[in-house]
C-alpha cells in the first residue's frame, strides 16, 4: 500500500503544478516534495510527474492516481469533520481564514474578549485573500467577501463594509481634487473589486505609490502620502483623517461566514460562529442594517 505522505504530497505537486509551490503548500522544503514523489513513483513503479524546467507534468498514470488520492484525502478530512462535530464541551482548536483586513483590525483586537468569553477554545486565524478549501480541511470556518459555491459549505451573510476615500487632513493639497494623488494595489491585485472602484475614482488622476495590503494604506494615507479607499470602519476610526466627498459612487463588499456543512453542528465551531455574526451586528461600521 502507498504510503499516505507519498500521497499527500503528490497531491500538492498536482494542484499546484510545480514542486516549489506544493512546498509553500505544505510548508516543507522542495527538497521534501522532491523526495516524496520520488518515493511515491517508486512504491507504485510508474511515472507520475513529468519535471520540467519551470513546472510538473501530471502524466496519464499520474492524474489516474491523482483521482483516486484525491477522494482517500477527501474521506479522511470527512472523518476528521465529523469527529470534530461530535464534540460537546468547549474545548480545542478552530481554524478560521480570514482577509487581511477583517484579520488585523476587526479580529485581533477582539482576541481578548473573545478568550475571556471562551477560555478553553484556541482561535487560530490566518489572514488571506484567496479562496481557500474547507473540504480539505484548510480551516474550519472561514469569513470572506464573496459567496462561497461550493456545495459542501453552508454561509450566511452576516456584515457588509462600506468603503469611502480618505485623507490626511494635513494633506498639502487636500482643498484641490484636481491635484489628488492615489494610493492603489500593486499589480498583483488588479483584479480586486476595491481596486477597480478606487482607480474609477481616479479617474485620469495620478496614482502616487502602490502598496499590497491595508494596512499598508492606512499608514500611508495618515502620513499625507496621498487619497486611498479604505474601510469606513478603519477609516473613521482615525481623527486624523478626513473622509472625502465622493458623490453617489459608493462601494462596498459583503461579509460571508462560512463552514463545512459536516462542522455546522460542532461546539465549538459553533461558539465561533455565534461569537463573530454577534461581533459583526454590534459594529456600527460593519453590521447590516
Amino acid at each position: 500500500m502507498a504510503d499516505w505522505e507519498n500521497l499527500r504530497h503528490f497531491l500538492a505537486v498536482a494542484r499546484a503544478g510545480t514542486l516549489s509551490g506544493a512546498a509553500r503548500a505544505l510548508h516543507v522544503d522542495h527538497a521534501t516534495v522532491s523526495r516524496r514523489v520520488a518515493a511515491l513513483e517508486a512504491e507504485l513503479n510508474v511515472p507520475l510527474v513529468e519535471r520540467l524546467p519551470r513546472s510538473c507534468r501530471i502524466t496519464a498514470a499520474g492524474m489516474q492516481v491523482f483521482e483516486q488520492a484525491r477522494l482517500m484525502e477527501g474521506a479522511a478530512f470527512a472523518i476528521e469533520r465529523q469527529s470534530q462535530a461530535r464534540q460537546t464541551t468547549l474545548l480545542g482548536r478552530v481554524t478560521l481564514s480570514a482577509s487581511p483586513v477583517l484579520t488585523s483590525f476587526f479580529l485581533a483586537p477582539r482576541m481578548a474578549d473573545f478568550q475571556a468569553r471562551y477560555p478553553g477554545i484556541q482561535l487560530s486565524v490566518t489572514a488571506e485573500a484567496r479562496q481557500i478549501s474547507l473540504s480539505r480541511g484548510e480551516a474550519d470556518i472561514a469569513l470572506r467577501h464573496a459567496r462561497p459555491t461550493d456545495a459542501s459549505n453552508v454561509a450566511r451573510r452576516i456584515g457588509r463594509m462600506p468603503f469611502a476615500l480618505y485623507a490626511s487632513r494635513d494633506y498639502p493639497v487636500l482643498a484641490t481634487p484636481d491635484h489628488w494623488r492615489f494610493i492603489a494595489y500593486d499589480e498583483r491585485f488588479a483584479s480586486m473589486p476595491q481596486q477597480h472602484w478606487l482607480l474609477g475614482m481616479a479617474g485620469g488622476r495620478a496614482v502616487g505609490c502602490e502598496l499590497s495590503d491595508i494596512g499598508s494604506h492606512l499608514v500611508a494615507v495618515r502620513s499625507g502620502a496621498g487619497v486611498a479607499g479604505l474601510p469606513c470602519f478603519l477609516g473613521d476610526a482615525h481623527a486624523d483623517l478626513v473622509r472625502l466627498d465622493h458623490g453617489e459612487s459608493g462601494f462596498s463588499r459583503d461579509i460571508w461566514l462560512v463552514t463545512h456543512r459536516d462542522l455546522k453542528r460542532s461546539t465549538t465551531v459553533r461558539a465561533v460562529m455565534d461569537y463573530l455574526a454577534e461581533s459583526f451586528e454590534n459594529e456600527p461600521g460593519l453590521g447590516i442594517r
